[in-house]
């Protein structure tokens, strides 16, 4: 039986790949590997770029292809059979990790490289980067500390999958059937439909319900019954966890303390005193204390704002509705009925101008005139699923850059959110040449029952980010993959390119190139734009609060484990819910319980990254505000010093770079409304966005 995850090919062969195939393809390149590592490491006193670190990396590149489809079909078309292939590799693949990067030969390989004359840059930087990250793999530990690293290192893999499934599985658990339509009351003709399609592919009756996103949202921003409201919340808010309607059921209480407790110990073992001071070391943040200081500044800034915003979002519920008892499953229904009131829009209003085609497109659109790459779309029938796209990225020239894959709708068997992950990486060496492919994939409303897809502008918003890090991936002029695209970027800047393509979707000009009624082909007119411009602010500081909680919950968590105590999840959530939220859930939700971005993915002492980010991408913004949000210079500047470099160079010097000067955090709070007035506050658990952070997965 031929193996299509050992065949050399550009593109993953998806209609081939099969759970079977998985494990022989693995073993055979795991064992590659190790021969390989044998042979090299006998040679460590004389290795050179050529003889050892070429060989090692076109070796990696042929396990991370081979990979890089079995882990993202376990994320996008979850089976029993497939799940148990990629449970059954994971500790394999732990280990070969382990063995590699704690081989001390192969460490004197690399130091012996690393003082090589006439290495470029790059090849410094990708040596620097790698000389470090055996230091945090345990390269210099003791035999037995060794050991037991390697042991963690295999634990904690199984433990982050572990999480990730039981939060799909709780989600895919629970439904709710629906006979009478006036249970629906307030919910959008389209969200109707799709419950209408729920219930007919499950053989039911009526309508269904689901905790999949594009159920969840218009039930708890439209529907008129408060009961209804509530029941969802609480099934959605307690997934995976001891409460709920399937309390006990995947329950991640002891998958989060065991996470907590061994992270905790490994950092030590490295001689870190918390997993919070070993997750800093590859980032720009140099200590827990720059952190904390960062986050509590900004929550300085913003608490006043986000409790007055609270405070008149119940005085509306109170006016309107007679509501004296402002709840977690109230905040997005009353959100969108003041925001309306104010402001004369809504969600609704807004989808008819972005079908997803036409958004599709006109996203590309904006990527060319901004960065002069092209777009074309492509032959798709060797994929995963029949609403996946396919696309060649080319330079003005013709030539080809990279390709993508564009997965957009929620469906059963897929994780929730939205993120963006490496198919292939760019590599140039060893005579071997390949260009970068990207999985981009998001959760939209699919089309059902006549009803096209629309999105929100949020998700619109949702939809740029993820191309800003395809892009990041796709562009990279670095030939050599530990440092190309994203790859060696720290983990606290590799928002900037997502969090920079959003504030396009906010400008005239570019909406001007996409955003068309789906039945008339009419732009949007101005007296709605001037109204999206005026809401933009709308409840922002209530976001901004609710993002600091994640990230304190976060970074407190790691940094204050004590063994003794355990992981105290709740005592210190409800410590930071004490300084920075403006309203707290109820004592049974279990939000923890589904917060994959620190347990199942890269985020863990790390969540902080989204804002340190979005001060770099706000103040990037600001050059073309003062410039123009087309020009052509400044767009091939941040092509060149970002896009094209990845993690080549320091993430401070690219940037500044780019912008002349360090960035400073004014262009972040103006965007924000900090000061001003934001976004739709949303209910806890409500935040989505990726979860599981593969090895180039971000959300």
């Amino acid at each position: 039986m031929t193996n299509p995850l050992l065949e050399d090919r550009s593109l993953p062969d998806f209609a081939r790949i099969r759970p079977e195939h998985v494990e022989p393809a693995i073993d055979r390149l795991i064992a590659d590997g190790r021969a390989l590592v044998d042979e090299l490491a006998a040679q460590a006193e004389s290795a050179t770029w050529e003889s050892f670190v070429e060989r090692i990396e076109l070796e990696d590149d042929r396990l991370a292809r081979a990979w890089s489809p079995v882990s993202h079909l376990n994320s996008v078309l979850n089976s029993d059979a497939l799940r148990a292939a990629y449970n059954n590799c994971l500790p394999k693949l732990s280990a070969y990790a382990s063995e590699v990067g704690q081989n001390t030969d192969m460490y004197r390989g690399y130091r012996q490289v690393a003082r090589e004359p006439g290495l470029n840059p790059a090849q410094q930087k990708m040596l620097a980067n790698t000389l470090r990250d055996l230091h945090l793999t345990g390269v210099d530990l003791p035999a037995d500390q060794k050991a037991r690293f390697r042991e963690i290192s295999q634990r904690l893999s199984q433990l982050g999958n572990r999480f990730a499934e039981n939060v799909l599985d709780a989600t895919n658990g629970w439904h709710k059937q629906i006979t009478d339509e006036a249970a629906l009351a307030g919910l959008p003709a389209a969200a109707k439909a799709l419950a209408r399609h729920q219930a007919e592919l499950r053989g039911l009756d009526g309508w269904v319900l689901t905790l999949d996103f594009p159920s969840f949202e218009p039930v708890m921003k439209h529907a008129q019954d408060r009961a209804l409201r509530q029941e969802v919340y609480t099934a959605y808010s307690t997934r995976a966890s001891d409460q709920g309607p399937h309390a006990g059921n995947w329950d991640n209480t002891p998958v989060m303390e065991e996470i907590l407790a061994l992270r905790h110990e490994q950092a030590q073992l490295l001689g870190f005193n918390n997993f919070a001071e070993l997750s800093l070391a590859p980032k720009m943040a140099r200590d827990p204390e720059e952190v904390m200081d960062f986050l509590q500044d900004l929550a300085g800034r913003t608490l006043h704002q986000a409790r007055a915003e609270l405070q008149e979002l119940d005085d509306f519920a109170r006016a309107s509705d007679e509501l004296d008892d402002l709840a977690p499953w109230d905040l997005m229904y009353y959100g969108e009925k003041l925001r309306l009131a104010r402001f004369a829009i809504s969600d609704e209003a807004l989808k008819p101008y972005f079908p997803l085609e036409g958004t599709i497109d006109g996203m590309f659109r904006v990527a060319e005139r901004l960065f002069e790459v092209h777009f074309q779309r492509a032959e798709a029938d060797n994929t995963w699923h029949r609403d996946v796209r396919r696309y060649r990225v080319m330079d003005p020239d013709g030539s080809p850059r990279a390709e993508l894959y564009l997965d957009p709708f929620a469906r059963q068997k897929k994780q929730s959110g939205a993120w963006m992950n490496g198919a292939v990486s760019r590599l140039v060496m060893g005579g071997r040449t390949q260009l970068p492919i990207a999985y981009l994939v998001c959760n939209f409303t699919p089309p059902v029952a006549g009803h096209p897809s629309l999105l929100a502008h949020r998700e619109v918003e949702t939809l740029f980010h993820e191309l800003g890090h395809g892009l990041h991936h796709m562009l990279t002029r670095v030939d050599y993959p530990p440092v190309a695209g994203i790859q060696g970027v720290p983990w606290d800047a590799v928002e900037l390119p997502s969090q920079f393509l959003e504030n396009w979707c906010w400008e005239r000009e570019s909406l001007d190139l996409f955003a068309r009624h789906h039945e008339t082909g009419a732009p949007i007119p101005q007296d709605l734009f001037r109204r999206l411009l005026d809401a933009k602010h709308f409840q922002s500081a209530m976001q901004m609060a609710r993002q600091l909680e994640f990230a304190l919950f976060d970074f407190r968590l790691h940094m204050e484990y004590d063994p003794g105590q355990g992981g105290r999840v709740y005592r210190i959530l409800d410590q930071v819910r004490d300084q920075v939220a403006v309203l707290k859930p109820p004592a049974w939700s279990r939000f923890p319980h589904s917060f994959s971005h620190i347990f199942a993915g890269g985020y863990a002492a790390g969540y902080f990254s989204y804002k340190w980010a979005e001060v770099l991408s706000a103040d990037a913004f600001s050059l073309f505000e003062e410039r123009g949000v087309f020009d052509t210079g400044t767009g091939r500047a941040f092509r060149e010093l970002i896009l094209e470099r990845g993690g080549s160079a320091d993430a401070m010097e690219l940037f500044t770079a780019f912008r002349g000067r360090e960035p400073r955090v004014d262009a972040l709070l103006r965007h924000s409304g900090i000061g001003t007035a934001t976004q739709s506050a949303q209910p806890e658990g409500a935040h989505e966005a990726g979860q599981e952070a593969d090895r180039q997965r971000v959300a």
